[in-house]
């Protein structure tokens, strides 16, 4: 089991943090999680620039933006979320900074946000915010470019996908996918891509693959009995971004779970297949 009671979900008014509302009601109607609405109000200097206004000006200024904004968001899908157990906060400073904090002294179990890209370059987009929000939090981050069609349409999912590299943190990614098939009763998939073969004379060829999958697959029982998983296995060959988003559109992922790797690692806690995969998956991805 997978605990997951405190659901932050930073809020802009924007359609996509309506899709996240609508995500995150979906999982409550499962369990019973805190659904924290946090929306961060940027300093003054930061929206006013160089505008000469004197400091009261700007103190009334700020106390009536608090005002009408926390008004906003006592507001802010309030029907959608009636029967939930709703947290609603207005906070000033950096965003993803304050996201960070906010998430950490909370001890938040899970951060849905979309990223910010839209139109015809939406999936080379990686919103600023949502970036730094994933590279340095500590619990999982839902995210993904589709986000905001949530609002529009009924949140369902049917198969989940976690994919996973082998490395330290594939094991934490597979509990976190298994726990949140059971319980959205969906279907789980477990998928690894190796590296592509090199060029050697095909008997060699033959041997390298056989040898590969057999130790990717020893891997895997290894993973799926800590997990306590039955997923069905995938083996494929390829680049990892590519292959991983599209076995999630061959399978009708509703959810693609990844791990976003180590701290310590030397891509930081946010590995580059990582930005490449939220940026083109055709679902959500959990990053764990």
């Amino acid at each position: 089991m997978v605990p997951v009671a405190k659901i932050l979900l930073p809020v802009d008014f924007s359609e996509r943090s309506v899709g996240a509302v609508h995500c995150a009601q979906r999982l409550a109607q499962r369990f019973s999680p805190e659904i924290i609405l946090l929306h961060v109000l940027a300093p003054m200097q930061y929206r006013l620039g160089d505008t000469e206004m004197g400091g009261v000006m700007l103190g009334d200024l700020y106390r009536a933006q608090l005002e009408s904004l926390t008004l906003d968001l006592e507001q802010f899908q309030q029907a959608e979320l009636a029967g939930c157990n709703v947290r609603r906060l207005v906070v000033d400073g950096d965003p993803a900074f304050r996201i960070i904090e906010f998430a950490h002294d909370e001890k938040v179990d899970l951060i849905m946000m979309p990223t910010h890209g839209c139109g015809l370059f939406r999936r080379f987009i990686l919103g600023s915010n949502t970036a730094k929000v994933l590279h340095d939090v500590e619990c999982p981050v839902w995210t993904g470019v589709h986000i905001a069609e949530s609002a529009t349409r009924p949140v369902e999912v049917r198969h989940v996908l976690c994919a996973v590299d082998l490395g330290s943190q594939s094991e934490r990614a597979l509990k976190w996918a298994h726990w949140l098939s059971r319980t959205l009763e969906a279907q789980l998939t477990l998928l690894h891509v190796t590296a592509a073969c090199p060029e050697t004379p095909d008997h060699a060829d033959d041997a390298w693959r056989a040898k590969l999958r057999w130790s990717a697959e020893e891997t895997l029982d290894r993973l799926q009995a800590k997990a306590g998983s039955q997923a069905e296995v995938m083996l494929q060959a390829g680049d990892p971004a590519h292959a991983i988003c599209a076995a999630a559109a061959r399978i009708h992922a509703g959810v693609l779970v990844i791990a976003r790797g180590s701290a310590a690692g030397g891509f930081g806690r946010l590995r580059t297949n990582a930005y490449a995969i939220i940026r083109q998956s055709p679902c959500p991805v959990v990053s764990v």
